[in-house]
């Protein structure tokens, strides 16, 4: 499909415009899913044995099930911030806040189901068995891995939505295979510390939602948890992949960029609103997480916001003016 891809106020947006539905499903390079996780792969990816699609969801709460096929490992990378419950035959493999760029993986025939209790927007690969060692397979060190933070992945991501209506199939299976070699050199964290159990993770995640505009120390933080500060930041950071001051500081800015993009409040006044004490610290770390400053995305969230507002509605009597006139 080529879709115009770019960044919004909840995360990364996919539009669909009408002429896009000229085009056959069959030449996609970034398929859309009409279920979860379900694609028909295209005859250029059969070739390759990469498939990337996107699925999105805008509802508040939604559930689903499905199992990875039996010759490929299956990789989620989210474009927005969710909640997330992932579980396997009562099993949980995971259960939290899902931050923007979380990257997920399930091993080929395993079955999973999701529970997500937000709007979610996920970036599919499902890639062949072929790109990963036969040792780690036999092994299962991929199945269940969950990474709260991976930059890698995230760059990848973002470098798919970057090409926007040039990507095709040969630049997708090049990222494609550029994330399998990555996750076959990945050591996953579980090995070296114990992971905060959940209900500890729930109580830090609540008190930071409720206190995020202040200075929270990590003595503070580790006191919630009941745990001693070393052994608290350490289980932290398996849990979540963020050292608990990194948490902290994506906290915020996510909920400026919600401040950003429906109101008009001075950068100043939103500062101080979310926890920095000066604006000059405020912008520094808005852009270092963002990529863009405070006042260059709350200028693209408001055009991407007027550009979605002036597509004119679909007249039944004059269908093929409307394409054309909305595809201009």
């Amino acid at each position: 499909m080529s879709t115009n891809l770019h960044a919004s106020h909840g995360g990364i947006e996919f539009p669909i415009r009408p002429r896009d539905h000229q085009i056959s499903r069959a030449t996609e390079a970034i398929a859309r899913e009409s279920q979860w996780r379900q694609v028909v792969r295209s005859p250029q990816a059969d070739i390759a044995d990469i498939t990337i699609s996107r699925w999105e969801d805008a509802r508040s709460a939604s559930s689903h099930q499905t199992t990875t096929p039996e010759d490929c490992y299956f990789v989620g990378i989210a474009l927005k911030s969710t909640r997330a419950r992932l579980t396997r035959d009562r099993q949980v493999i995971f259960d939290g806040a899902m931050p923007e760029g979380t990257l997920y993986v399930t091993a080929p025939s395993k079955p999973l189901a999701g529970q997500f209790q937000s709007p979610c927007a996920f970036l599919h690969f499902h890639i062949s068995a072929d790109h990963f060692p036969t040792q780690l397979a036999a092994a299962e060190g991929l199945n269940d891995l969950v990474l709260l933070r991976d930059p890698l992945a995230a760059e990848l991501a973002k470098a798919l939505i970057e090409r926007g209506d040039a990507a095709d199939h040969q630049f997708t299976f090049c990222i494609g295979q550029t994330l399998a070699m990555h996750l076959t050199r990945l050591e996953s964290p579980r090995a070296r510390v114990n992971a905060l159990p959940k209900w500890r993770l729930r109580r830090v995640e609540q008190y930071i939602a409720d206190h995020f505009d202040r200075c929270i120390s990590l003595s503070e933080l580790a006191n919630v948890a009941g745990l001693s500060r070393m052994h608290f930041a350490a289980q932290f950071r398996a849990a979540t992949g963020y050292r608990p001051r990194e948490y902290l500081l994506n906290h915020r800015i996510e909920h400026a960029k919600t401040l950003l993009a429906t109101t008009g409040r001075p950068l100043a006044e939103i500062a101080l609103a979310v926890g920095f004490s000066t604006q000059a610290h405020f912008s520094t770390v808005f852009k270092r997480i963002s990529g863009q400053s405070p006042a260059r995305w709350r200028l693209a969230s408001k055009n991407q916001r007027f550009e979605i507002e002036a597509l004119p509605r679909r007249r039944p009597s004059a269908d093929g003016d409307w394409i054309t006139s909305a595809a201009a």
